[in-house]
């Protein structure tokens, strides 16, 4: 009886393993397949990425950006809903039926003051005064070949379910996200994929800060400087008191904790007492309890000041971001993937235009090691926010990051601008959109994947209740003004 249990149990384990083994080759074959499609749109979905590079749109204003994005999505088949959430620029595009429901997010916005063009000497871009210095154009596009790579498979008949990307604006300080998810736009997807550009290639698994910003204005009354500056009081005095009782309180506030501020208006001349002064802040921490707690602070430092100038002060919520959950669930998925997908290689000028990017640098880096590698999947310390924190309080959500600048660039610099604007840039995108493509497919054909990652993503947010932390006002849709 023994020998017989035995052999039955090695013939069901014989049977899963060739069932798993067809799976897997199927799954492989469509990789493969789906690594071909995307390879072949590359002058197609490079001419979509220079050309939201050379718009430049900031938060809310990504108007030609969003509507290109669209457009490409529509000519592929997705229905399109425009104008979501309230935000004229963010849109969700769908195609296919039935579950799972896959969602890809897409970014598109840039950063005001950042002109480059597309050299290794810093010069401004004469059409702009903005520029891609976090790579959003690569983002949105990147995302988007993904998402038509996946609706060719649903569309043939190879997979089943829906694909959903995404058009979210305003990433850079707007939280565009937050309000999409507050509008319950992610609350019927099964699992959302992003990626972000970056000087590496490495699957996100470290959390992010959660942030608050706002714009505090003060109102006072104007008068001659010298003349009579006994009759004015100072608005921006007030933002400078403000300015200087917030940081005496960086020693007291946990040293995880990042501020900072600029002064958005501070009058209009010297010779006249400013009525009227703004000054706009930000607040990060890795605990949105301590984000909220140390804003309090700097709203009592705003009263403070506006009561020892004599002014008058109220604020303004602009954004707010939760910290991102990890699932490692998905990031082992998509580190696999990653690795199949590998990084890049640069072209001798490439090489060259690299070399030229880094000697602007104070620290030396190899030019091509890092972005031709994969890292291994570990946890690494981020000081950035996003607002995917808010949707991976929704729904499970992985991502990348994926080479787009020479090794050592940082976001939100020059040097970021100019090779986001070049192959290079085009090459790293496409590393990310495989990879966000694998990643799908391997969604779409294993359900206990799905099963695990919804199990996890439950435990690791516990028993929290998602609150935006801006709040419920609407899109702050002229914050950039």
């Amino acid at each position: 009886m023994k020998l017989i249990i035995t052999s039955i149990l090695s013939l069901t384990i014989g049977f899963s393993c060739l069932a798993q083994n067809k799976n897997n080759k199927t799954t492989n074959a469509l990789k493969n397949e789906t690594a071909t499609t995307i390879q072949s749109g590359y002058d197609e979905y490079k001419k979509i990425a220079l050309s939201i590079w050379d718009y430049a749109e900031l938060g809310y204003k990504e108007d030609r950006s969003s509507t290109l994005l669209q457009t490409t999505l529509k000519d592929n088949g997705f229905t399109v809903e425009a104008g979501v959430a309230g935000i004229p620029t963010a849109f969700v595009a769908t195609y296919g039926s039935g579950l799972p429901v896959i969602g890809i997010l897409a970014e598109y916005d840039a950063l005001p003051g950042l002109s480059q063009d597309n050299s290794p000497i810093k010069t401004a871009n004469a059409n702009t005064t903005s520029g891609h210095a976090c790579g959003h154009h690569l983002f949105g596009t990147g995302s988007v070949a993904a998402g038509i790579a996946i609706k060719k498979l649903l569309e043939s008949g190879k997979l089943k379910g829906t694909i959903k990307v995404f058009g979210c604006p305003a990433e850079e300080g707007g939280s565009g996200k937050v309000y999409m998810v507050r509008e319950g736009l992610f609350n019927n997807v099964d699992v959302v994929l992003h990626w972000h550009p970056s000087d590496d290639n490495l699957v996100s698994n470290s959390s992010s800060l959660a942030n608050i910003s706002a714009k505090f204005r003060f109102y006072g009354i104007a008068s001659h400087a010298a003349g009579s500056p006994e009759k004015g009081r100072s608005a921006l005095d007030a933002v400078e008191a403000m300015d200087h009782m917030v940081n005496m309180m960086r020693e007291h506030v946990p040293q995880e904790t990042r501020i900072h501020y600029v002064i958005t208006n501070g009058g209009k001349a010297p010779n006249v007492v400013p009525e009227f002064a703004e000054v706009y802040y930000y607040v990060r921490h890795p605990e949105k309890t301590v984000v909220v707690s140390t804003f309090d602070r700097i709203k009592k430092a705003a009263e403070g000041a506006a009561l020892g100038t004599e002014t008058k002060m109220d604020y303004e919520i602009i954004g707010g971001a939760h910290d991102l959950l990890i699932n490692k669930t998905l990031a082992a998925n998509m580190q696999i993937n990653l690795e199949k997908v590998g990084g890049v290689k640069y072209t001798d000028d490439e090489i060259i235009f690299a070399q030229k990017i880094q000697s602007t640098f104070t620290d030396k880096y190899d030019p091509i090691n890092s972005v031709a590698i994969v890292k291994p999947l570990s946890i690494a310390k981020t000081l950035g926010s996003t607002d995917v924190g808010d949707v991976s309080y929704a729904i499970p959500t992985v991502g990348l990051r994926a080479a787009t600048w020479v090794a050592g660039t940082s976001a939100h610099s020059w040097q970021a601008v100019a090779s986001g604007g070049t192959e290079i840039g085009i090459k790293g995108m496409m590393v990310a959109s495989k990879t966000l493509a694998f990643t799908a497919i391997d969604l779409f054909t294993n359900p206990e994947l799905i099963i695990k990652a919804k199990e996890e993503f439950i435990q690791t947010k516990g028993d929290y209740k998602y609150k935006a932390l801006l709040g419920d006002r609407k899109p702050a849709l002229n914050y950039r003004d």
